[in-house]
């Protein structure tokens, strides 16, 4: 299993930035990605950013160019840069592990991960 923090959002207003970041504990050898989702009033959770353990990444159109997802691979975190925020930020961010568990003789078994979600609102 793997156990997801969160920390960092908060208040800030429209154009400001704000970071968060996500750190992992538990069978960390077996996530191959981690990402952050918004879910934000009356609409579905969807995926803001994603980073591989190849370091590879992929944004959603709206955050592109504004957000950046890094990690410290030291301490097993993720951070999530949010600048020139927007009112359509505001959300609930919830940090994702996607792993894969690898038993002798079967096939890999997929597992998602999630933390409790941390708060971001802009105000305009």
């Amino acid at each position: 299993q793997v156990q997801l923090v969160e920390s960092g959002g908060g208040l800030v207003q429209a154009g400001g930035s704000l970071g968060l970041a996500c750190s992992a504990s538990g069978n960390i050898v077996s996530i191959v990605s981690m990402a952050w989702f918004r879910q934000s009033p009356g609409k579905q959770r969807e995926l803001i950013a994603r980073m591989g353990v190849d370091g590879k990444t992929d944004y959603a159109a709206s955050v592109k160019g504004r957000f950046v997802i890094s990690r410290d691979t030291a301490t097993n975190t993720v951070h999530l840069a949010m600048n020139d925020l927007k009112a359509e930020d505001t959300g609930v961010y919830f940090c994702n592990a996607h792993t894969l568990l690898y038993t002798s003789g079967l096939p890999p078994k997929p597992a998602d991960y999630w933390g409790r979600g941390t708060q971001v609102t802009i105000s305009s």
